[in-house]
C-alpha cells in the first residue's frame, strides 16, 4: 500500500464550496461535539462571501487566513486563523471535512505542514488554539505537534461557538524555530 501524500496550500476560490458544505451539512452532534452553537452558523451565502473576501486580502489586512489540507491531491480539510494581530498573534482552528478521514492521525502531520504558513505570512510571535476540552482529537494532535497548554478556562472561543471549557494551546516563535528544525525529519 502506497503511503498517502499530504500537502497544504492557501485557500482558492474552488475550495469555498467545500468549506461552506462542511459547516452546513455536517451532523449536528459532530458540530456540537467540537463546541459549535448551531444557532450561530451563517447561511450558505454568508460563508461564500466571508471566505471569498479572504482570497483578495493581503496578509496584513486578513481577519481570517485559511490553509487547505490535501490528501493525495484532493482537499480534505482546512485550518484557519482568526483573532489575527499581524506581527504578533493569531488563533487557529483545525477541521477535517469527511468523517472517514478523521481519527487516523492526520491532524498532527497537517499541523506540522501548515504552521509555517501562519508564522511566516502573518509574521507571528505566537500561534494559539482554543480547543473544546471535550473534543479529544485536536488536543492530542496539538500536543504531538509541539504545542503546549498555557491554561484551561471557560470562554466562547469563536463567533460560532457556545461558552465552553477550553484548553489554550500555544506555539511561540521560539518553539516554532526550534521545532521547525525537527520537521524535516518528522515521519510524514
Amino acid at each position: 500500500m502506497d503511503k498517502p501524500i499530504l500537502t497544504v496550500r492557501e485557500l482558492q476560490q474552488n475550495d469555498i464550496e467545500f468549506i461552506a458544505n462542511y459547516w452546513l451539512n455536517s451532523p449536528k452532534d459532530y458540530l456540537t461535539g467540537m463546541g459549535v452553537d448551531l444557532d450561530k452558523l451563517p447561511e450558505h451565502d454568508e460563508w461564500i462571501g466571508f471566505l471569498s473576501q479572504q482570497i483578495t486580502q493581503n496578509y496584513k489586512d486578513k481577519t481570517s487566513y485559511c490553509i487547505i489540507w490535501e490528501l493525495d491531491g484532493k482537499p480534505i480539510g482546512h485550518s484557519n486563523t482568526n483573532k489575527i494581530i499581524f506581527g504578533h498573534e493569531a488563533y487557529m482552528h483545525l477541521h477535517i471535512w469527511a468523517a472517514g478521514n478523521r481519527s487516523k492521525g492526520l491532524g498532527t502531520d497537517f499541523i506540522i505542514l501548515f504552521i509555517p504558513h501562519f508564522f511566516n505570512h502573518l509574521n507571528l510571535k505566537s500561534l494559539y488554539c482554543e480547543t473544546y476540552i471535550l473534543n479529544p482529537s485536536p488536543n492530542k494532535a496539538l500536543k504531538k505537534a509541539g504545542f503546549t497548554i498555557v491554561k484551561q478556562y471557560l470562554t466562547t472561543p469563536g463567533w460560532i461557538n457556545f461558552e465552553q471549557l477550553v484548553n489554550l494551546w500555544e506555539m511561540s516563535l521560539d518553539s516554532y524555530e526550534s521545532f521547525k528544525d525537527k520537521i524535516s525529519s518528522f515521519p510524514l
